[in-house]
């Protein structure tokens, strides 16, 4: 992959936005755009995104900072290249931090994400370096915290998450789909506990049953979007009536 970015902006220039990777046998494959040719090194550009025939957005609030939470592998970074993107098309780039310094690869590809949609990007391991990364965002920009993976049974883990974002902003939990009803429901009682108030299920295009997902909600949590691609530049699926409707009768979204 750094291979193929580099040849990438080799052809497309330094401000080539990633839009597609498949992986081959040999490699990957690449899409990308370039901007516009009357565009200069210091004014932005924007890709337009498409008009919506869909059911109307119910959008994550980015009025506060988002804090991404959720166990280790359940999609939290995605997620969070997903609504950065959006906001990017949206012409509102946001302000993007980690708090995960300790997973190997973890701020390289945070960081690659952010240096292709071209946002400002930054790493914050204590609460102090949280906050002051928080403030370096401009009034009304959304702001995207992607937290490390956290152990909600684990007492010193679960402390840890809470005493770094506790009061910050809002929190959604980013819960794997497919999971059985009582362990998803275990798992989002145990993430309420630590503040957070909205859900975010993953992996819908592979989870064949919805029992955990529909159980996580019931246990205080308010579903918002969903997962339902592995494609970054597919964004997320407004959870609606009809969305649920549909996945319950088994039939694709």
């Amino acid at each position: 992959m750094p291979a193929a970015m580099a040849q990438l902006r080799a052809a497309l220039g330094e401000h080539a936005v990633l839009l597609q990777t498949r992986e081959l046998r040999e490699g990957v494959e690449i899409t990308g755009a370039s901007p516009p040719a009357e565009a200069g090194d210091d004014e932005p550009w924007m890709i337009e995104p498409e008009p919506s025939t869909g059911p109307a957005l119910a959008s994550l609030p980015l009025d506060r900072p988002l804090f991404l939470v959720g166990t280790p592998g359940a999609g939290k970074t995605l997620s969070c290249v997903k609504l950065a993107t959006r906001e990017v098309l949206a012409h509102r780039p946001p302000l993007i931090i980690t708090t995960d310094a300790a997973r190997a690869g973890a701020v390289e590809q945070l960081a690659a994400f952010a240096r292709v949609l071209g946002v400002v990007f930054a790493v914050a391991t204590t609460r102090n370096a949280l906050t002051k990364a928080i403030a370096r965002a401009a009034p009304g920009q959304a702001v995207l915290v992607d937290t490390a993976g956290c152990n909600p049974f684990d007492p010193s883990a679960a402390k840890a998450l809470a005493s770094l974002i506790h009061g910050l902003g809002n929190t959604v939990l980013v819960q794997a789909g497919g999971l059985c009803a009582q362990e998803a429901r275990e798992e989002a009682r145990a993430f309420l506990a630590l503040g957070a108030t909205l859900l975010l299920p993953t992996r819908l295009d592979v989870a064949r049953r919805m029992a955990g997902t529909l159980a996580a909600a019931r246990a205080g949590l308010a579903m918002t979007e969903a997962g339902t691609s592995a494609d970054p530049g597919l964004g997320l699926t407004p959870i609606t009536p009809a969305f649920l409707a549909a996945r319950l009768r088994g039939r694709p979204e």
